[in-house]
């Protein structure tokens, strides 16, 4: 029995939550399970909590700065657990990794050019360089026996096109669980170097490694791509902190550095959340103890949905996650429409799951189960499948 409980029912639909409070709205279905938006139902960080009341109280919320102790603690949780050993003056900010992304890629690339992503993958990206007025340079990955992997080949001939700057990475991969091997990562690094793109690697999952698996920062690799590196990161997917605006961007390269906060100070988003940098300082130098319990929870309710659909579901196929909370889940056998399955599984399974098929066309078929919930709410889900499929059958 762990010190922090992670199976404690809390009442979430009363609190405007995006996950929680407009299931009917959104599904049709009031009883909807939601396993969707990369939320968790835990409470946080106990010092977090009680941090944030301590300041709320306070009655004075005006412009503030962050501390030598926010940097310090962020320096720490980054060299203990990634080995990754950063410099203050590289670390900069945005509200959100989304945002952040999309500031990249206005302040390091022109209108028209290319911007490299490796679908299925996280849905925000390709919406970025569209809405931003670049071109999307599709990469996908491959399978291989069950598990992604880089398509190297494909890749060089779009970089030798010479149409792309940037390339977007997604390392933990959501939504498909892989976590890049330090090979991988070099490979794709080397490319990168010799046909000139920028590499901007979105680690916000990079807590959430499983046991046997190890998490190497792109930026880590060597000292050439560090410097041809931006690497996206933020305590709000680690903690649950994701309503407080806070990311922290690690730029090395001094160029690309000043040209993001350029860009950012003439867009006027340089401000940040008060509460924000609070909880994260004080979930860095904090809520290790509490991280770890968590991915044990993690762990375990992976294994049970494996389990689960491989005993009583064999004809849906999982992906198994290296990384991330989430479950890749292929359906096509059950041989639905993607606008059949997302019917099926809200209307019959009543579940509400990311459908595939918003990750990109490689994801048709696929949807992405959330496993950070109680076991008593993954169990209940779970359940609900297995009984809409069998009386579909």
């Amino acid at each position: 029995m762990g010190f922090y409980d992670f199976d404690k029912k809390l009442d979430r639909e009363n609190t405007s939550s995006v996950k929680w409070s407009f299931i009917k709205e959104h599904t049709g279905v009031e009883d909807a399970i939601p396993l969707w938006v990369a939320d968790m139902d835990f409470e946080t960080v106990p010092e977090i909590i009680e941090k944030l009341a301590e300041r709320a109280q306070h009655g004075i919320y005006g412009y503030t700065a962050r501390t030598e102790n926010y940097y310090r603690e962020l320096i720490k949780w980054y060299g203990r657990r990634q080995g990754f050993h950063i410099r203050k003056e590289w670390i900069t900010h945005s509200s959100g990794v989304v945002n952040a992304i999309y500031n990249i890629i206005y302040a390091l690339s022109e209108e028209g050019e290319g911007v490299i992503i490796q679908p299925p993958v996280y849905h925000p990206f390709a919406r970025a360089i569209a809405l931003t007025g670049r071109k999307v340079l599709n990469n996908p990955l491959i399978i291989k026996n069950g598990r992604y992997e880089i398509d190297f080949e494909g890749l060089e001939i779009i970089l030798k096109e010479g149409k792309a700057r940037l390339l977007l990475l997604c390392n933990p991969h959501n939504p498909v669980g892989r976590v890049f091997t330090y090979e991988e990562l070099k490979q794709l690094g080397e490319l990168s170097i010799r046909y000139g793109v920028t590499v901007i690697s979105d680690e916000i999952h990079s807590d959430f490694i499983y046991k046997d698996q190890t998490f190497v920062p792109f930026a880590s690799v060597s000292e050439e791509l560090e410097q041809n590196s931006i690497i996206c990161t933020a305590p709000s997917k680690t903690f649950n902190l994701a309503g407080l605006s806070t990311s922290n961007i690690i730029i090395p390269n001094k160029n690309l550095r000043g040209r993001y906060d350029n860009y950012c100070e003439l867009r006027g988003v340089k401000s940040f959340n008060i509460f924000g940098a609070i909880a994260s300082e004080t979930a860095y130098q904090y809520g290790e103890p509490w991280l770890e319990e968590l991915l044990v929870y993690l762990e375990e309710n992976k294994d049970y949905a494996i389990s689960y659909l491989q005993t009583y579901l064999p004809e849906v196929k999982v992906i198994k996650p290296e990384g991330t909370y989430f479950l890749w889940v292929d359906f096509s056998e059950l041989e639905y429409s993607k606008e059949e399955l997302e019917e099926f599984l809200i209307k019959e399974a009543r579940i509400w799951l990311n459908q595939g098929y918003i990750f990109g066309k490689e994801g048709e078929g696929f949807a992405r189960i959330n496993l950070a919930c109680r076991k008593d709410t993954l169990k209940e889900a779970l359940g609900r499948l297995q009984q809409a499929i069998k009386k579909a059958a």
